[in-house]
């Protein structure tokens, strides 16, 4: 352990690292800020730091029980001459059921409210179950994180240091984002198609077709910008409009006052 502290290849290694584990980490930030948006503003925080806790322990369990994880690559039984694994298995499962609940808050948004505001989920029922969402599909993106993890060091030790770091950001922004999106109705569809998004990129990853992560990170930055202009243009619209006065040196107010009025009194 003292030796990676001295090895520079260490350093590099545990950066990337981080920097990968909190790109992958986006993902489960759009979904955690949707989730515990449903709550009442009070228990918000607390969701937001049990989801993220959750998600550093499943990290961290199954970083640990890295043989069986490796072992979840391996054929299980085969559909119309394709094989599928327990990892197929596993982002099949979480990318329908993130289709499903984007899909289901997005009908939700557009159509319940128009006809009544639905009223803000109560109780402890209400909470527990929110967490248990969040958990299973902290499963789904913890798998992904740590084959991710293994595929890139070498040392378990600095992958163990990388998802710290990582669930640490994400607990910092976590808030900030959720209340931002809360506040933005438009913010907030954009969120949920995202989820569709990576739903879609889940289940053809378990259906065995690779979609490279840099073209759907690309588009929702994109998509992300256009609607950041967006908000600025809508907050610049319905901003107040500040009345000017006319602005007058001193000098030229002296001279105006010292000139006669009369034309003929300067005879």
């Amino acid at each position: 352990m003292l030796d990676l502290v001295t090895q520079p290849a260490a350093w590099i290694s545990l950066a990337t690292l981080s920097a990968l584990e909190i790109v992958l980490g986006l993902d489960n930030i759009v979904f955690l800020s949707i989730l515990a948006g449903r709550l009442p503003k009070d228990q918000q925080p607390k969701a937001r730091r049990l989801g993220l806790g959750f998600a550093l322990a499943t990290r961290l369990a199954l970083l640990f029980a890295i043989t069986w994880v490796m072992g979840l690559t391996r054929e299980l039984f085969a559909v119309v001459g394709h094989g599928f694994s327990g990892r197929d298995l596993i982002l099949l499962g979480g990318g329908l059921f993130l289709i499903g609940k984007a899909t289901f808050e997005i009908h939700d948004k557009l159509e319940v409210q128009h006809v009544a505001e639905a009223p803000a989920p109560k109780g402890g029922a209400a909470f527990w179950f929110v967490i248990a969402q969040i958990g299973l599909l902290d499963v789904v993106f913890s798998l992904d994180s740590v084959i991710t993890a293994v595929g890139m060091a070498q040392h378990i030790a600095i992958m163990v240091v990388a998802m710290v770091l990582a669930v640490g950001v994400m607990l910092v922004f976590a808030g900030p984002i959720g209340e931002y999106v809360e506040r933005h109705p438009t913010m907030k569809m954009l969120a949920l198609s995202f989820l569709i998004l990576i739903g879609v990129t889940l289940v053809a990853e378990g259906l065995g077709k690779h979609i490279e992560k840099g073209y759907i990170y690309f588009a929702m930055a994109f998509s992300l910008g256009v609607e950041l202009l967006n908000v600025r243009v809508r907050r610049a619209r319905n901003a107040p409009v500040a009345l000017h006065h006319r602005f007058e040196s001193p000098e030229a107010g002296a001279d105006a006052r010292g000139a006669p009025s009369d034309p003929s009194a300067a005879k």
